[in-house]
C-alpha cells in the first residue's frame, strides 16, 4: 500500500443537495483549518437528491467554494469520478455514462468546468463498464494524465483481478496506471455472502488489500461510519449486518471508546488507518468533520486490533 500516512478524507456528495451552500462552506473551511487536504467528490452527486435528475450539484459547490476562498486551491486536493452521471434527467442506471474514451474525456471536461480548476488529483473510475474494452478506458486515463488534466487515476468498486488487468494494460501502453483503489469498507461486516441494498456499491475484499500491499496502491473506504449508525440510535445498522459478529464487534468497540477517551467513530476511524487506509467521512455538521480529524490522535495498539479481529 500507500508508504504516506492515512489521511481523513471529506466526502462531499450531499454539498449543493442535501447540505446547503452556507454549512457546506462551514464544512469545507473547518477541514481546512483542520489541516484536512483531499476532497471526494464524483460528477454524478447527488443526482438522487437533485429536482433536476442529474449530477454535478457537489462539484459546482466545490468550485463556488474555491472562487470564493483564494489560495484553497493551493490547500486542497481534489479527487473527482467519472461513471454513473446519468445523461438523460431521472434515468439511471439506464442512461449512466460509461467508460469509453469519449465518456470519460467528455465527463472531465464537464468536471473541470464545474469545479473550476485545471487539473483533478486523483481521477477514479466510478465502478466498471464491461461493455466497453478495459485497454479504451485505460488509453483514456492515461491520455489524461499525460496532458496534465489528472495527476494520478484510480478504480472504484471494481474487482481486484480487473485493476491488476488495467494496470497490465496501462504497462503495455505505457500510459500512466491505476494507484489507488476505493471500496465500501468498515469495522462492521455484513453477513458473508449477503449483497448489499446499495446499488453499485462493492465491499472491500482481503484480495483488494492484498492487491494494494503487493503494488504499493492507495486504498480509501467509503461509508467509513456507516451513515452515523454507530452512533445514532435513530440509524440502525441495516438488516444484513445483523448477526452475532456485529454485536461482539460493537462491545469491543465501547471497551476501547472507553479505554482511549475516544468516540465510537473516532475508534473506527482510527482502526481503519491503522492498516494504512484512508477513510471518507461525510459530514454534513462542522462538528462532524472536527471530531472525524481528531481521530488522527486515537492510537491503538497492536492488542486493540488483536481484540478487534477475534471479535469479528
Amino acid at each position: 500500500m500507500n508508504t504516506t500516512d492515512p489521511q481523513i478524507v471529506l466526502g462531499t456528495m450531499d454539498f449543493g443537495t442535501r447540505v446547503d451552500p452556507d454549512r457546506a462552506f462551514a464544512i469545507l473551511d473547518s477541514f481546512v483549518a483542520g489541516g484536512g487536504v483531499w476532497l471526494d467528490t464524483a460528477n454524478c452527486y447527488s443526482f438522487w437528491a437533485d429536482p433536476s435528475g442529474v449530477g454535478g450539484a457537489s462539484e459546482r459547490l466545490i468550485g463556488a467554494w474555491l472562487r470564493a476562498r483564494p489560495g484553497a486551491r493551493d490547500a486542497v486536493r481534489i479527487a473527482t469520478k467519472v461513471r454513473q452521471n446519468p445523461l438523460v434527467p431521472h434515468s439511471w442506471p439506464k442512461s449512466a455514462e460509461g467508460l469509453s474514451a469519449r465518456a470519460v474525456h467528455a465527463g472531465v471536461e464537464e468536471s473541470l468546468g464545474r469545479l473550476g480548476v485545471e487539473h483533478i488529483d486523483l481521477l477514479w473510475a466510478h465502478a466498471e463498464d464491461r461493455t466497453v474494452p478495459l485497454e479504451e478506458t485505460v488509453g483514456a486515463f492515461g491520455e489524461l494524465v499525460a496532458k496534465g488534466v489528472a495527476l494520478r487515476v484510480g478504480a472504484a468498486n471494481h474487482a481486484a483481478w480487473r485493476v491488476e488487468r488495467a494496470r497490465s494494460l496501462a504497462r503495455e501502453q505505457r500510459v500512466e496506471p491505476w494507484t489507488a483503489l476505493q471500496l465500501r469498507h468498515s469495522l462492521v461486516q455484513p453477513r458473508p455472502l449477503t449483497p448489499v441494498a446499495e446499488a453499485g456499491h462493492r465491499m472491500l475484499a482481503a484480495e483488494d488489500l492484498d492487491l494494494a500491499r503487493s503494488e504499493g496502491l492507495a486504498v480509501w473506504s467509503y461509508s467509513s461510519l456507516m451513515w452515523g449508525s454507530y452512533v445514532r440510535a435513530d440509524k440502525p445498522l441495516p438488516h444484513t449486518y445483523d448477526h452475532p459478529g456485529t454485536i461482539q464487534v460493537l462491545a469491543v468497540l465501547d471497551d476501547v471508546a472507553g479505554e482511549l477517551s475516544a468516540t465510537r467513530n473516532q475508534v473506527v476511524l482510527a482502526w481503519l488507518m491503522r492498516q494504512g487506509i484512508d477513510p471518507i467521512v461525510g459530514a454534513s455538521r462542522v462538528e462532524q468533520i472536527e471530531e472525524a480529524l481528531a481521530a488522527r490522535r486515537v492510537r491503538l495498539s497492536d492488542e486493540h486490533l488483536a481484540r478487534f479481529g477475534e471479535a469479528r
